[in-house]
C-alpha cells in the first residue's frame, strides 16, 4: 500500500485548474491548451477572460457557490470563450478544498464537448443556455429551481421561451433539437 502519493497538475492528463477566489493560480499544459492560451498567459488571471460575457462568469459564479459549500463537487455544462474569442461547449467539475468558502481553493477540471455552439445557441440568453443543458440532463423544473436559486414557475417560464425560440414544442422536444445539433 502507498501513502503520502502527491501529483503536481501537470502530472494529470486532463485540462485541469486550482483556483482562488476565481483567479486562476495554477493550470496544466491541458487546460491552457484548451483555451488557445500558453500556462503562464493565464497563471494569476481571473476566470472571467475565459467566459464569451461577464454576466455568464457572474451567473456561473452564484450557482457554484449556492453549490460548492461543505466540500461538495458539483458539475455543468456551459459555453466558455478562448482565445481569438472562440466558442466551445465544455463540462466543468469542481470540488471546493474549503468547507466555509467555495471560492477559497478549488479544483476544477474541463472536458470539451464535442457539441458545437450554433448560431441558435449563441442567440440564447445565458440563463437559456444555462436551463437548456440542465433540461437535457434530465432535471425536472424542481430540481433546475433549486439548483439555479429561482422559484419553479420562473424556470417553466424560461423553458417556455426557451421552446418557442427554437420552434418546438415541448421539452421532449427541446431536447431532442438540444441532442441533434451537429457535432464538429
Amino acid at each position: 500500500m502507498q501513502t503520502g502519493l502527491k501529483f503536481s497538475l501537470a502530472d494529470i492528463p486532463v485540462p485541469m485548474v486550482f483556483a482562488a477566489h476565481r483567479i486562476i493560480r495554477d493550470c496544466n499544459a491541458e487546460f491552457a491548451a484548451l483555451f488557445g492560451y500558453g500556462r503562464e498567459e493565464l497563471i494569476d488571471a481571473s476566470f472571467s477572460r475565459l467566459y464569451p460575457a461577464v454576466a455568464d462568469f457572474v451567473r456561473t459564479g452564484n450557482m457554484w457557490r449556492h453549490h460548492l459549500p461543505g466540500g461538495a463537487v458539483y458539475y455543468d455544462e456551459r459555453i466558455m470563450a478562448g482565445a481569438g474569442g472562440r466558442r466551445f461547449w465544455c463540462r466543468v467539475n469542481g470540488r471546493s478544498q474549503d468547507r466555509g468558502d467555495p471560492f477559497a481553493g478549488a479544483l476544477y477540471c474541463f472536458e470539451p464537448m464535442s457539441r458545437p455552439v450554433t448560431e441558435t445557441t449563441l442567440k440564447l440568453t445565458g440563463r437559456q443556455r444555462q436551463i437548456l443543458t440542465l433540461v437535457a440532463q434530465g432535471k425536472t423544473n424542481a430540481d433546475i429551481a433549486h439548483e439555479l436559486g429561482l422559484s419553479r414557475r420562473t424556470v417553466e417560464a424560461h423553458r417556455l421561451r426557451l421552446a418557442r425560440s427554437v420552434g418546438v414544442a415541448n421539452s421532449a422536444e427541446l431536447v431532442a433539437w438540444f441532442s441533434a445539433q451537429p457535432t464538429t
